[in-house]
Parts: structure tokens; C-alpha cells; sequence
């Protein structure tokens, strides 16, 4: 009787996510309407705060010493917070699938448990990073301006994949333990608009009560906002932006893994 090789399996697994997530970059791109609305919304939500709040710079303590605009304060912000709510809704294509059969011949092919996951991930994470180009292009042509430059934007791409696989893969576990596009919806927008508020991404938590700070130094959104902004700056503190990296990266890695095993629930409620 044959075995499987590591090599093999590990062939199987990059092959199966690059096929699925080709699948699902298809399905997007069929549909013209949506790939505006990816594009267009986050331009409306920089455009949109960055005129509601552009005098909070001038508070006192504001930043902790930023000394650029609120636009330059607030553009990583939009970007991961695009990245978030965009990867909170991963879930909807297994919900899709499970309704439409498409989920149970998967589970019956040898298509890795993994690279379904995965795949999501990967095709969020691409609409994502463009999401962010867009954002920051829209940013320095209203005046802002990032000392950090182009490396800067490489940092804030990476935190955006991070952030937007460990929400996808979250996204995808609940909607095989749930099956319900309602109850996945309303499970995502409790986690992820909480997560917002309290964070740095629109507002600085040295100007919130001190149980906010708290809150956001263990808050894994946060963690990307900090990183995108510190590497956008002139002066980066590059332990705190690695330190934010790595927390994301294992964080990503632990829920990729969880949402495989929520594979089993899906098929024990068959």
C-alpha cells in the first residue's frame, strides 16, 4: 500500500489553494458592480473621516507626539480596517457552497481541508492589498505625506495579509459551525465593530479611558494599525512593528488551524 509523502502532500496542499483561490478571484471579477464597491468604499471612509476629525489633531496629548495630519493619522487605520470587515465576510463563499452542494463534493474530492481555508485567505488577502494601494495612492494625492516610503508600504501590505488571514480563516470557522449566512453576519459585525473602537485606528487610546489602552494592546486589530503606522513614519520603531508582525503571524496561524478542524462539526451535523 502506497503512502503520501510530506513533499506530496505539501504539493497537494499549494496546488489545491492556488487552484481554489483562482476559483474564487473568478467568481469575484464576474461580478463588475462589486469590484467597484471594493474599491470605491474605503476611498469613501478615508474621505469621509479624514474631513469629519481633521481638527483632533490639534488636541493636546493627541498621538503621543505624531506631528503629521489626521489624514496621514488615520490612513493606516482605513486600510486595516478595509482589510478586517472585508475578511470578516470569507465566510459567505462556504456558506454559498454548503448550500448549493458545491462544500459536500469538495469534502468528497482529495481536496485538502487546509487549502479550502487557505485559499480564502489568499484570495482576501490580494482583493486587500489592492484595497490598500488604492487607499494610500487616494491619501498622498489629498496632501499626505509617508516618510516611509515604499518600504513603509511593503510593512503595511504584510500587516494587511496577516490581519486579513487570521479574519478570513475566523470568518470561515464560524460559517461551518453555524451553516447560516445570518447568524455568520451577525457573529462578525459583534466582533469586528468592537474591535474598532477599541483600537488606535480613528482615535488615540491615550485620549480614552485607560481601560481602552488596555484593551488595545492585546487586540490583534490594533496590532496591524500600529504597525502599518509606525512603518509609515519617519521614525519607525521597528521591535514594536516586528513585535506586531509576529503576534499577527502566529495568531493567523492558530486560527488557519482551528477553522481545518471546524471542518469536522460540518460533517458530524450531515
Amino acid at each position: 500500500m502506497s503512502t503520501l509523502t510530506p513533499a506530496v502532500v505539501r504539493t497537494s496542499f499549494v496546488t489545491h489553494t492556488r487552484l481554489l483561490a483562482a476559483r474564487s478571484l473568478r467568481s469575484g471579477l464576474r461580478i463588475p458592480v462589486f469590484v467597484v464597491m471594493q474599491l470605491v468604499q474605503p476611498m469613501i471612509w478615508l474621505l469621509l473621516f479624514g474631513a469629519l476629525f481633521t481638527s483632533v489633531v490639534d488636541i493636546p496629548g493627541f498621538g503621543d507626539g505624531f506631528g503629521g495630519t489626521y489624514l496621514e493619522f488615520i490612513t493606516p487605520g482605513v486600510v486595516m480596517m478595509t482589510a478586517m470587515f472585508g475578511a470578516a465576510w470569507a465566510g459567505t463563499s462556504f456558506v454559498q457552497d454548503m448550500d448549493r452542494g458545491v462544500m459536500d463534493r469538495l469534502l468528497a474530492s482529495p481536496t485538502s481541508r487546509g487549502a479550502l481555508v487557505a485559499s480564502t485567505m489568499v484570495y482576501q488577502s490580494l482583493v486587500a492589498v489592492v484595497q490598500a494601494v488604492v487607499v494610500v495612492l487616494v491619501a498622498v494625492a489629498c496632501g499626505a505625506r509617508f516618510p516611509g516610503g515604499a518600504g513603509g508600504m511593503v510593512v503595511v501590505a504584510l500587516a494587511v495579509v496577516l490581519l486579513t488571514a487570521l479574519f478570513s480563516a475566523l470568518s470561515n470557522a464560524f460559517a461551518l459551525l453555524t451553516g447560516q449566512q445570518e447568524a455568520l453576519i451577525g457573529i462578525s459585525q459583534l466582533i469586528t465593530l468592537p474591535l474598532m473602537f477599541v483600537s488606535s485606528a480613528v482615535m488615540d487610546p491615550h485620549l480614552s479611558p485607560s481601560w481602552v489602552q488596555t484593551v488595545a494592546r492585546y487586540n490583534p486589530f490594533d496590532w496591524a494599525v500600529v504597525a502599518g503606522r509606525e512603518a509609515l513614519g519617519s521614525a519607525p520603531d521597528w521591535g514594536l512593528v516586528w513585535s506586531r508582525l509576529g503576534w499577527l503571524a502566529l495568531a493567523a496561524v492558530v486560527m488557519w488551524w482551528l477553522a481545518t478542524r471546524a471542518f469536522r462539526a460540518l460533517q458530524r451535523s450531515a
